[in-house]
């Protein structure tokens, strides 16, 4: 046989080859190769409000790693916590749905726990949908959102009126394998959590400065020596909830302290809402708010070490990256001391979200973020889409975090201050926002307040343009009823 008619049998050959392995993929499409599921990191922080951020440019915070991140990551400048307290803000993020569908619609503490505010047992949290899917998943740090019960553990915050920390058991951790947790506890130098296995009388004290110690658990978790962390051959989700730059300010680390401490306070007195000085508000704000920007800087360089770990581990590649805060923190603004009011600086939320390869890189100014969109989004990205409840308040915008294409959000709705200790649903405030304007209406004992904020044109929202005659206020009170509605909301607006 001739060089030649050896080289056209071989090309034959081939040609049949290929014909049978593309019909073979049409009639057995199952048969291809499947891309690996991602696995997801969230670093949730406490009570960041929205724009301290050092890429943006508009507060004197030093952020590096988060800088870095944000390069190539969706950046959304117009998220919002749509209840911005600590327990409905995280219930929201687990479930998908708003506060009085999920049972959080106010802090979780023994004061509210006779109303049955805490998360419930049955509900499906996006973990839960995660495990039934062969994920592993782990949590470490604050979790807040289950009530304390008598005897009461014996913590710091667990004294007084009301209890605060409770142990989460086993049954009550929504999906979570790897379990490195605390209810809430506040003195950062001198943290405590309760490991995967131990019982409610088995926590422990770490002389640490909490973020740093988390990051250190969370590398651990990346790691997974011995694979005594998550299983070795399935996806994993895993959540580094760290509680500053949450009150207490003034624990953090001096080093980071050290970066603000000689900076002149006019450096931080850029913007018109803050009290003067000689109130107590604006004394407040001066007293702490080096020590606040001295929090995020050591949390952004946590961020970084695990960032680092993920990079290190080869998991950088095929994991979903979010940072995001449950809500903001006025620090006397508004003479507001931290959140759970309708301004900016307590509604307002960092969000950044990296996917390599996948999720185009951009800051964006026009999404209107809400935190239980996030639950179904998460699920669709990571190609659950079939498995996301159909019962869920949130919606999915997979495709607009992917590359800016297909639907987006109208409106952001808000709520909160809801009274904790005698809990009734038609107190505190409910409000529509976009990123144009904010209308809000704030119960007050029996008075309800109307307020509506030119966001342009007033930032800082010192003026107060409400006009119940206005075609802004008719259609975003409009919108705001159909919303109290489909949410089964009591909350009672004032007009026609």
């Amino acid at each position: 046989m001739n060089r030649k008619t050896l080289m056209k049998l071989f090309f034959g050959i081939f040609i049949i080859s290929l014909a049978w392995s593309i019909f073979s993929f049409i009639k057995h499409p199952s048969s291809a190769k499947k891309e690996t599921p991602p696995n997801l990191l969230i670093i949730l922080v406490d009570q960041w409000t929205g724009h301290a951020l050092g890429f943006e440019n508009e507060l004197p915070v030093f952020t590096p790693h988060l800088d870095s991140l944000s390069k190539q990551s969706l950046v959304l400048k117009q998220m919002v916590s749509n209840f911005p307290v600590c327990s409905p803000a995280r219930a929201m993020l687990l479930t998908g749905k708003y506060p009085l569908k999920n049972h959080v619609y106010t802090n979780v503490n023994s004061s509210s726990a006779s109303y049955g505010v805490e998360l419930p047992k049955d509900i499906v949290c996006w973990s839960d949908v995660l495990k039934s899917n062969g994920y592993s998943n782990g949590y470490i740090g604050k979790w807040h959102l289950d009530s304390p019960h008598e005897p009461f553990v014996l913590t710091y915050n667990n004294f007084g009126e009301s209890a605060w920390n409770e142990w989460t058991p086993p049954d009550r951790r929504h999906g979570f394998d790897y379990w490195y947790s605390y209810g809430t506890y506040d003195i950062h130098n001198h943290p405590m959590y309760w490991d995967t296995n131990a019982p409610r009388d088995s926590f422990h004290y770490v002389n640490e400065w909490g973020p740093i110690h988390e990051a250190k658990k969370a590398l651990a978790f990346l790691r997974n020596d011995r694979g005594k962390y998550r299983a070795k051959d399935k996806p994993f989700s895993l959540v580094v909830s760290m509680n500053p730059p949450h009150s207490e300010y003034k624990t953090v680390p001096q080093k980071y302290y050290n970066l603000y401490k000689d900076l002149p306070m006019k450096t931080f007195l850029r913007d018109g809402d803050i009290p003067v000085a000689g109130t107590p508000m604006g004394d407040f704000y001066r007293n702490n708010i080096k020590y606040y920007y001295a929090n995020m800087t050591g949390v952004d360089e946590q961020v970084g070490v695990i960032l680092k770990g993920l990079k290190e581990n080869h998991l950088d590649d095929n994991t979903i990256v979010v940072f995001m805060a449950d809500h903001g923190n006025n620090l006397g603004k508004h003479d507001e001391i931290s959140k759970n009011n309708i301004y900016e600086e307590s509604l307002s939320i960092p969000f950044i979200i990296y996917w390599k390869g996948h999720i185009m890189p951009r800051i964006d100014n026009k999404f209107l973020g809400s935190i239980p969109d996030l639950y179904p989004t998460f699920l669709d990205l990571m190609g659950l889409k079939k498995s996301i409840p159909v019962d869920l308040d949130g919606k999915s915008y997979a495709d607009y975090f992917l590359n800016g294409t297909g639907n987006t959000p109208l409106y952001q709705y808000i709520m909160g201050a809801i009274i904790s200790n005698k809990v009734n649903i038609n107190t505190g405030f409910r409000g529509i926002r976009t990123k144009d304007y904010t209308l809000a209406y704030v119960k007050n004992k029996e008075k309800t307040e109307s307020f509506l904020f030119d966001l342009k044109k007033d930032p800082f929202e010192m003026k107060n343009i409400y006009d119940p005659n206005s075609d802004i206020v008719k259609k975003y009170r409009k919108e705001l009823i159909k919303w109290l509605e489909e949410t089964k909301d009591i909350f009672e607006i004032p007009g026609k």
